[in-house]
């Protein structure tokens, strides 16, 4: 299955949750140092999510901590998974990932989404309701201002008079774009955006129902010209390595049930559908994610854990079925320790990724 793929990109992604009894700077130093150790690694990403007021999360600006990784490595590429442009001004989003992006010497790649958790947009006072058309049009805004000077925009929540931002960024025409989708209309929106896709095993993407989604993705992009070999595909997922498959079930099994328990009181009660793929209504969410059990876990896919080459077949299953170009592991989970998730990466980076690169 692996022989003749095509080679994946890894990258690792950070939440800053707080699930254990540390201090806030503790938790921060921790994952801070686990980012700048990536590079010597050999991951060629680290990605910093966006969240507020909760446990969940403590980054409440990727940019900021992105910064401080930049200053203390060289190569490593720099990515947000993601800044929740709802609750961002998108003048401010050019200017803070365009100085990022001089600092870095051109790593950034910026990935967005529309955010999912009522008690963030209750906090900034934004209207939950809307934040498709709020991500749209602060996604036009961003690029315009990265690339205009005197740049001009007049939307329904967006008003912009002759702005010329400064620093621009570094790579051009600009950094890489990245969009979150669960939803098909969100895999639409997209490739209509042009932005390069992010998914989300642990968020109830599922790889057989996906798929399809993907494909429609890939050729909508390559149908508006853009080359097949500039078309990107991440996904999300819980990984972690040990020695044998039942030591890395065993290790990881308590921080993946607060994970998933914690989340269960902050998903949105959206009309309809839930704010998570794989979930008929937002109460059926719930109720899964508050009494959700280990082994149904492990059957949904939201987590690749086992001995080195359990999880070099599964990786690689994923990348078939979904067409990947990169992998993001969430390697730091609900308070695992430093020294699993650094043991882990050593084994990642040593018997996993070679094969797979």
């Amino acid at each position: 299955m692996v022989e003749g793929a095509q080679s994946l990109k890894f990258g690792q992604l950070f939440l800053f949750e707080a699930a254990d009894g540390r201090t806030e700077k503790e938790r921060l130093d921790e994952q801070i140092d686990l980012m700048v150790e990536a590079e010597a690694v050999g991951f060629d990403s680290v990605w910093a999510a966006e969240h507020h007021f909760t446990e969940y999360g403590a980054c409440a600006s990727p940019a900021l901590m992105l910064a401080a990784v930049a200053a203390r490595t060289k190569t490593i590429r720099l990515g947000t998974a993601v800044v929740v442009l709802p609750l961002n001004h998108p003048v401010r989003v050019a200017e803070d990932y365009a100085l990022l992006d001089v600092l870095s010497g051109g790593r950034v790649e910026l990935g967005i989404g529309r955010g999912y958790q009522p008690v963030e947009f209750a906090g900034y006072g934004v209207d939950a309701s809307r934040t498709r058309e709020m991500l749209r049009e602060s996604s036009d805004v961003i690029r315009g201002a990265w690339t205009q000077d005197g740049f001009q925009y007049d939307g329904s929540f967006y008003h912009v008079r002759d702005v010329s931002i400064r620093p621009k960024p570094l790579q051009q025409p600009h950094p890489p774009l990245w969009m979150a989708a669960l939803s098909p209309d969100s895999f639409e929106l997209c490739a209509r955006l042009g932005f390069h896709l992010l998914c989300a095993p642990v968020f109830g993407f599922d790889a057989d129902a996906g798929t399809e989604h993907v494909a429609r993705y890939r050729r909508a992009r390559i149908a508006r010209g853009e080359a097949p070999e500039n078309v990107r595909v991440a996904a999300l997922t819980i990984t972690y390595v040990a020695e044998t498959s039942q030591r890395a079930r065993d290790e990881l099994r308590d921080s993946v049930l607060w994970y998933y328990r914690t989340l269960s009181r902050y998903i949105a009660p959206a009309r309809g559908q839930s704010a998570l793929a794989g979930y008929d209504t937002y109460e059926h969410a719930r109720e899964f994610l508050e009494n959700v059990d280990w082994d149904t876990v492990l059957e949904r896919g939201a987590v690749i854990c086992g001995s080195p080459e359990e999880v070099t077949e599964r990786v690689a299953d994923l990348r078939d079925r979904c067409g990947l170009t990169d992998y993001l592991a969430w390697t730091h989970i609900g308070g695992l320790s430093r020294e699993h998730v650094r043991r882990s990466n050593e084994l990642l980076s040593t018997q996993v990724m070679p094969k797979l690169r």
